[in-house]
């Protein structure tokens, strides 16, 4: 499920033409509980697409398919492979070829401008599967991190509490089927665009080609992630320009070791008005009147 509000219109530049190849996010399926009693239940509905960049297959992304054009965009964004938007001319996605099943996967064809000059060294040969190792495909991106200079933008925790909770009230594929992660951006607590997907990276990459499509600036905004904060988690968000991330979950040691080393805000064990500031608590306007007294 993917949810926009208050998308920015894009601007008249160079973008690329898209297909909106959504399909359905879930499947029913006959269980049995405890008894022995049969019933129906939904459960995520993962697909395999694989990436061909100028017809050169690139790898295989396990994806529920919410928004495979935008999964693309970012996924080569987050990797170093494009530099920017306009370098693309077109992201086509078929899924009819094995209909997303287990026989051949879905396919992205990414055609590049005359013009861009993109470069693929390598070919990566693999399958990003949905396990939460996705790595980096291409070169090491902790290479690249002191080239990032995040804004000087801040978070008050009331808007961190309206964070919370509109990811609680959100309705979700988490809620139906369960197994799978999602991903939010936030102005304030304003939520601007949802996204779930079987694997954290790839609602991240969702977030990051939507971002570009649609010429969103990371100035003042917050991520939330329903997954723990990992270093790539860190470095993904960093890369897209988001000063504030914010989980439900925790922080591995490299995920805060990289966030303290980039000023970066990582909050976690965000549920209710708790939470655990991590890194940059300069970064968090801090308002302890709104939290309830605790009960011993």
């Amino acid at each position: 499920m993917s949810v926009v509000l208050n998308a920015p219109e894009a601007p008249l530049l160079l973008k690329p033409d898209i297909t909106h190849a959504r399909v359905p996010l879930t499947r029913s399926v006959t269980v049995h509980n405890e008894f022995g009693e049969a019933s129906e239940t939904q459960i995520p509905a993962e697909r395999a697409l694989t990436i061909y960049l100028d017809k050169k297959e690139l790898v295989t992304l396990m994806t529920l398919g919410a928004e495979p054009e935008w999964l693309v965009l970012g996924f080569l964004r987050n990797q170093r492979l494009i530099d920017s938007v306009d370098q693309i001319e077109s992201i086509t996605v078929d899924w009819t070829i094995g209909e997303g099943e287990l026989g051949e996967p879905g396919v992205a064809a990414v055609k590049t401008r005359a013009n861009a000059n993109v470069v693929i060294e390598r070919s990566a040969e693999r399958v990003v599967t949905t396990g939460c190792g996705q790595g980096s495909v291409f070169g090491d991106l902790m290479a690249h991190i002191d080239e990032i200079d995040l804004p000087p933008a801040q978070i008050t925790q009331s808007q961190l509490y309206g964070v919370v909770n509109a990811i609680r009230l959100q309705e979700t594929t988490y809620k139906s089927s369960g197994s799978v992660h999602g991903c939010a951006l936030f102005q304030g607590d304003q939520m601007l665009m949802f996204v779930e997907d079987v694997g954290r990276h790839n609602a991240v990459d969702t977030i990051a080609g939507w971002m570009w499509m649609h010429d969103v600036s990371a100035q003042n905004k917050v991520f939330y992630t329903t997954g723990r904060l990992t270093s790539e988690m860190v470095i993904k968000s960093a890369q897209m320009g988001v000063p504030v991330v914010v989980s439900r979950s925790g922080i591995t040691q490299m995920g805060l070791d990289v966030a303290k080393r980039l000023g970066l805000c990582a909050i976690g064990r965000a549920t209710n008005k708790r939470f655990l500031c991590f890194s940059a608590p300069e970064r968090l306007i801090w308002q302890p009147d709104l939290v309830p007294p605790k009960s011993y």
